[in-house]
Formats: C-alpha cells, structure tokens, sequence
C-alpha cells in the first residue's frame, strides 16, 4: 500500500505541473485583427433611445411590437408622430429569425436603425422624418451595436467564429452609396480550445502525458475499490462461519447486560398474552346441571313416518 500511495503522489504532482506550464505559456495573437486600425475613441453602443435635435423628438425601441416609434409634442403632450417596423411577426413561429430593433441613432433630419436576428442577418436603414425608409444595407451575420463618426458608419457583430465589424460610407445625400457602395469588413477569429492547445503544445507531448496521467490514476482508483470490496466481503464471510460454527456446537453468543433485559421483557409478555388468551375461552358456568322434560303437543311437522320411504308407505 504505501507503494500504491507513493505512485499516486507521482502522478499528482506530475498533472498539476503540467497544467501550470500550459496556463504559463501565453496564447498567441490572431492574424487580422481589426483592433490597431481603429481610432481608440471609438465605442460601440447599442441605443435603445435618442434625441434628434433638428427633428425636436425622440427615436424609442420598442422589441416587442418590433417598431421604432418617434414621439414628439403634439397638443402639448408627448404622442407617437410615426412608426417603422422592422419586420413583421404576424402569425410567424421562427422567433429566431424575427429581425427585432437594436440600436437608434440621430443623423440630422433622418433616423438610422440597427436591426438583427438571433441566427445569421441583420440590416442598417436610413428613415427620415415621416419615418419611411430611404435607404438599407443587410449583412448575412447578427449585428448588435454601431457607431457613426463623420461620413462613416461602423457596426459591430459577431459570426460563427468570432467577431465583425463592418465600415460604410455615410453622407446625408449619398444613399445610393450606402447602399450599394464598397463596405470595408474585419473578422476577427476566436480560437477554440483544441486550437490553444495545438498552439501551446504542438508536438502534444503535453496532452499525452496528461492522458496517462488521467487513465493510470483511474487504474489505481479502481484497484484501491476492488482490494477494499474483496477485503469486506471476506470478513463478512468471516464472521458468518464463526458464528454457524458456534451455533453448530451450542456456544451461545455472548450478549451484554441490556440485550439479556430486553429478550426477558419479551418473554414474559409473551407469557402474559398466552395466559389471557387461555381464560377468554370459557366462560365461568355453574357445575350444576339441570334437566327438564318438557312434553309438546303432536303436530305433523315432526311425524317421523313422513321421513320414510315411499315404498313401506304404499305397501299397505
């Protein structure tokens, strides 16, 4: 055992080694980071409501219904001055696939809409101030977040695999180029965990040791359950022949004081209940016995020659 305990030690020690080394090692730079060419005051937000000065109203994000609403002062008191929906959720069952507002901006006299889906597309629009849509540009990835300085609009989104950022032009007049113009898009990749790990460790020295390490502690695991399991089950078995054997040759077993006292209570309740059982059988009657003959009128019901056969009755 002390063999067994020592091996065990080893590979604990030579599995937790392993894994500061691996936690050591820093993990590699992605290729094509968009990151260094971006203005470090640039911030991506997802605005659910703004103030479009020349406008005088607001621009709110309703999820729900799937709209954008522009209030302003009308009579005095805030009300809806128009509505764009985004898209259409009428008797739709791929709630995934609903393109839902996420972000507002104010552009002068028009409105900029952020909306996306869950799954994979997204689209930018332009509105203006009746609220009808002027000019659009969709993406085949979800989008959550934009940021518009100067005659650029950026948004940031993310992919299967990491992250995008999509740059457009933007001018007040030039929706056609917004629409249709050259977009500049950076992806940026995430690293999975078996790629980290071909990184660190790309002979895979490491993972190999590790998975020894893992299937030879098992081993012993396993050999410690089956020794201890075997070891009980003999002393069971043990202590179920030396007391056949003592049963066998009349050795009572020895019990303590408190044992002796309970099996005594119970024989003697169980005396007591014979006893009773046996005086409610009888009850207690006289020993004197008194006999009376009582004589009854004759009547045809008890004549004993109606109970004889019919054949001495009609012999006569």
């Amino acid at each position: 055992m002390k063999t067994i305990n020592k091996m065990l030690l080893a590979g604990l020690l030579s599995c937790t080694l392993l894994t500061a080394v691996a936690q050591e090692q820093p993990a590699p730079e992605h290729e094509g980071c968009p990151m260094h060419q971006l203005a470090p005051s640039v911030d991506f937000v997802s605005v659910k409501t703004c103030f479009a000065p020349q406008l005088g109203a607001f621009v709110a994000v309703d999820s729900v219904e799937c709209c954008v609403h522009l209030v302003g002062m009308v009579d005095g008191k805030l009300d809806t001055m128009g509505r764009f929906v985004t898209d259409n959720t009428h008797k739709r069952h791929d709630l995934k696939n609903i393109l839902r507002p996420v972000s507002v901006s104010a552009m002068g006299e028009y409105i900029l809409v952020l909306a996306s889906a869950v799954n994979d597309s997204a689209y930018v629009a332009i509105l203006d101030k009746e609220m009808n849509e002027v000019a659009r540009r969709s993406f085949n990835s979800p989008m959550y977040a934009m940021h518009r300085e100067g005659g650029v609009l950026m948004i940031a989104g993310r992919n299967p695999y990491g992250y995008d950022i999509n740059i457009l032009p933007l001018h007040r007049l030039d929706f056609d180029a917004f629409a249709n113009g050259e977009i500049l898009s950076h992806h940026y990749r995430v690293a999975k965990q078996a790629e980290k790990i071909k990184q660190s460790d790309p002979i895979g020295i490491g993972l190999a040791a590790v998975a020894v390490a893992v299937v030879f502690l098992a081993l012993v695991c396993i050999f410690l359950l089956i020794s201890g399991s075997g070891k009980l089950i003999m002393s069971a078995e043990e202590k179920s022949k030396n007391k056949a054997s003592k049963k066998s040759r009349g050795i009572k077993p020895v019990s303590d004081g408190s044992s002796a006292a309970k099996e005594d209570e119970v024989y003697a309740a169980i005396a007591a209940a014979i006893h009773l059982y046996n005086d409610e059988l009888h009850d207690e009657e006289t020993t004197v016995i008194t006999i009376q003959k009582v004589e009854r009128e004759w009547t045809p019901w008890n004549a004993k020659y109606y109970n004889m056969n019919h054949y001495f009755n009609n012999r006569k």
